[in-house]
């Protein structure tokens, strides 16, 4: 599926439950959310994004402590986490999705090479992590991390 029809079904879906979705992002810088905004009638289920690109973003705006930050690195799990916690608790939403990645070309490491991205998504019931690793040039990743978020969100509202 394209993330345009991805994003209308997830808006629809999300409508019909009177579920509000909320989003902070990093590597996608926006793109998530632009994707959501696109669809007519997104306001009545998406509440806001929160870029947070830097590592200060993540602590200042959504509270990642900064340990995690030093001990496993803003690409990791349990940042993903801390992130989507940090916008459910923000935009005061049902359900929050987080990412955070290396897009490339260049930022990867042996252990994080680029193409690495987190996903975070926190609902009232639980908060979960997966990983992704995507191959390609940057724009490709990033895309990749847009429809693979779509996915997990509408999974998730569903």
């Amino acid at each position: 599926m394209d993330t345009k029809f991805l994003a209308e079904r997830l808006i629809e879906e999300a409508a019909s439950r009177n579920m509000t979705i909320a989003l902070a992002e990093s590597c996608t810088g926006g793109l998530i959310a632009g994707s959501l905004t696109n669809v007519p009638g997104a306001s009545v289920v998406f509440l806001g994004s929160a870029v947070t690109y830097s590592n200060e973003a993540k602590i200042d705006i959504l509270r990642v402590d900064p340990r995690i930050i030093n001990e496993y690195g803003a690409v990791s799990s349990e940042c993903a986490e801390k992130m989507s916690e940090g916008a459910k608790r923000i935009f005061r939403s049902e359900i929050a999705l987080s990412v955070t990645g290396i897009a490339g070309p260049d930022g990867g490491s042996e252990e994080k090479p680029v193409g690495t991205v987190w996903f975070g998504i926190s609902s009232n019931d639980a908060t979960y992590t997966f990983k992704k690793q995507f191959s390609g040039e940057r724009a490709f990743i990033r895309n990749s991390a847009v429809k693979t978020a779509l996915e997990a969100l509408l999974e998730r509202v569903q």
